[in-house]
């Protein structure tokens, strides 16, 4: 029964979402709590939603604190001089601006930490897409790529959680599968290229090539808030929050809390003008607190109801003996998919032993197992999964919607997870 109520409850979810039948906010609160209350938990359901939503406040009150940082540095004028050199170097091609984002995603995503990646990247390199014309989730899909690529890291929260569920080490797990990782690298610079092609075909090539960044429109309203002055120490805060951030010196909440105070006062000692920034992106920010809030309400009903864990019993039952052998490849098919469904933790310490402890009986090693489940669980399938933040914090700083992205993304992603699947099995890393 709660097996059956968790399956309905993410189809409705992901339907109404992806049809844009209802929005995020709603969808992740209704149609669970409706869920709950139908499965009998009653008043339990409260207590349910108040634990997903104590889970998820750090992640939204550094959203909120993060939101308002890179919103009063824009608001200065910090980034139009990194924009316009990054520009110079890019010019207006569509293929070299994409191929750059994606590679400096990939660079910046080494510390393991997809909210630093977007906070990083998305405020730099938006500004180019929209200079050119290119839509915003050609932006958002290939900075999902390669974040969602290098999630797979031994030193990142997915790998951790594989290695402390499996008992293994990263040699056992990881390093076997850098084959695959490097031929995905290479896949989703390719589907990247293709990406950039359409957006050339789109916009026009004579249009791509009219102008430059210097002579793009000047809004006068906002060039009265720059700070050119103040550019150095901006950058230089910038540097400090980043590095504190990779370094793990203060939780990311804490980061951004003190970063934002200390911004807003050396930009705008003026109360009256600190009141003005903070309206101004107020907005944003309660829209996609407001988001992650919701989800961690989901989240909290669909663990503290059982409903997690009986959907994977439910899921290992159904595998009939002739594709036991086989399971590591299946494993590695619904990998990516499975994102949409499990967060990590229900998955690595609650379905993936599970699994590997019924692989068992197969013959089939418990490491393959994990290596199956690294190439898209919540790796490639993060950044579109509804239940992680940092899905929230990418459509929120790209400005679309969770739908629009998932339907371009998914797709692409589940491509790269397939391709790594085929060379680890190619190179016997994972039986078939």
């Amino acid at each position: 029964m709660l097996a059956l109520l968790g399956f309905i409850t993410i189809v409705v979810l992901l339907t109404l979402i992806m049809t844009n039948k209802a929005t995020p906010v709603v969808a992740l609160i209704a149609v669970p709590t409706v869920a709950a209350l139908v499965g009998g938990f009653g008043k339990s359901t409260g207590d349910f939603i108040i634990k997903g939503v104590l889970a998820i406040a750090p992640t939204a009150t550094m959203f909120i604190f993060a939101t308002l940082f890179f919103g009063i540095l824009t608001d200065a004028g910090t980034f139009d001089p990194i924009i316009k050199k990054i520009f110079k170097i890019v010019g207006r091609d569509p293929v070299k601006i994409v191929l750059g984002t994606a590679i400096l995603a990939m660079i910046v995503h080494l510390d393991g930490n997809g909210a630093v990646t977007f906070l990083v990247v998305i405020p730099a390199m938006l500004p180019l897409f929209d200079a050119v014309g290119m839509r915003r989730t050609t932006l958002a899909t290939v900075v999902a790529l390669s974040a969602g690529l290098m999630n797979m890291e031994p030193w990142g929260g997915v790998p951790l959680r594989a290695m402390a569920s499996l008992k293994l080490t990263s040699t056992e797990l990881f390093n076997p599968l850098l084959i695959p990782i490097l031929v995905g690298a290479i896949f989703i610079l390719f589907l990247d290229y293709r990406l950039a092609k359409k957006e050339v075909a789109r916009i026009g090539k004579q249009n791509i090539s009219i102008g430059n960044i210097d002579e793009l429109p000047v809004d006068k309203e906002k060039q009265k808030y720059f700070r050119p002055k103040l550019f150095l120490v901006n950058i230089l805060t910038i540097i400090i929050s980043i590095t504190m951030l990779i370094k793990g010196m203060f939780s990311p909440t804490a980061v951004f809390m003190i970063a934002f105070t200390i911004t807003l006062v050396i930009n705008y000692p003026n109360v009256k003008d600190q009141r003005a920034r903070m309206d101004a992106h107020a907005k944003e920010a309660l829209l996609m607190s407001s988001i992650l809030f919701a989800a961690g309400a989901f989240v909290g009903i669909m663990q503290n109801s059982g409903m997690i864990k009986e959907m994977a019993a439910v899921l290992i039952s159904i595998i009939p003996n002739f594709l036991g052998q086989h399971l590591a490849v299946i494993v590695g098919v619904i990998g990516m998919p499975a994102s949409l469904i499990f967060d990590p933790d229900s998955f690595y310490f609650g379905v993936l032993p599970t699994i590997a402890a019924a692989a068992k009986a197969f013959g089939v090693p418990a490491v393959e197992i994990g290596r199956a489940a690294l190439l898209g669980q919540m790796t490639t399938g993060f950044p579109v999964s509804p239940l992680t933040g940092s899905t929230f914090l990418l459509i929120g700083l790209v400005g679309v919607e969770l739908g629009e992205h998932q339907k371009k993304t998914i797709p692409y992603a589940f491509a790269v997870t397939i391709v790594m699947l085929i060379t680890a099995v190619i190179i016997k890393v994972i039986r078939f």
